[in-house]
């Protein structure tokens, strides 16, 4: 079995992290405000009549040796779109799919190797905007047990794991912000180890932790 990179880092108390499923079932079951790429960049009007893709992806989590531990993939330096980004594994919604959660699941499948009978479905948080156009909404869900990653060739760099406990602390987050396409974007940023977590992926998870019900 192939097994996911994970770091040594210091881990949260027993008590955060076996509260952390209940409190994101609770999150989950609430109605949430849509995210958006744009969320923290002043001055940038979004038209009101652009057209969304729909998409998808899993966000996906497996209780590790010391806690829960959330799967996030490193994109592929060769892809034309988002090139060596970290990501949760997903993708554009096809006619195939029944629906959103249909297509994270494909996707899933397709860049790790996840199988959809190894994993309870918790929910969905409200759709994020990218800047590529894309409406994609999160799907979260909790593995039953490990599994032999297989991530897709020329797509999936590299697949890894990180505490769900530090990546739902708002402590970890920082704003930062860059030059694009012509204006100056801010975005969230929740730096761990080598990894440079940022974009849309960071977006996702800083809803989820203001989501969260304090413990």
């Amino acid at each position: 079995m192939t097994l996911i990179p994970q770091l040594s880092v210091s881990r949260p108390k027993s008590k955060i992290v076996s509260d952390l499923i209940a409190r994101t079932r609770v999150a989950l079951a609430q109605a949430g405000d849509a995210s958006s790429d744009f969320d923290l960049s002043t001055g940038v009007t979004l038209a009101p009549g652009r057209k969304l893709r729909p998409a998808a992806v899993l966000v996906p989590i497996i209780l590790g040796r010391d806690g829960y531990e959330l799967i996030l993939t490193k994109r592929s330096s060769a892809l034309k779109h988002h090139p060596g980004q970290i990501a949760f594994p997903g993708g554009k919604h096809d006619e195939g799919d029944t629906d959103l959660i249909a297509t994270a699941l494909r996707e899933a499948r397709e860049e790790i190797g996840l199988p959809a009978t190894n994993l309870e479905i918790l929910g969905t948080f409200a759709p994020h905007e990218t800047v590529t156009s894309f409406s994609m909404t999160p799907v979260v869900a909790l593995l039953k047990r490990d599994f032999d990653v297989v991530p897709e060739a020329g797509e999936v760099a590299e697949v890894f794991r990180v505490p769900l406990a530090y990546v739902l602390n708002t402590a970890n987050y920082v704003v930062e912000s860059r030059h694009w396409r012509g204006q100056q974007r801010s975005y969230y940023a929740v730096p761990y180890g080598p990894y440079y977590i940022w974009g849309a992926t960071a977006r996702i998870l800083r809803a989820w932790t203001d989501r969260l019900p304090p413990l």
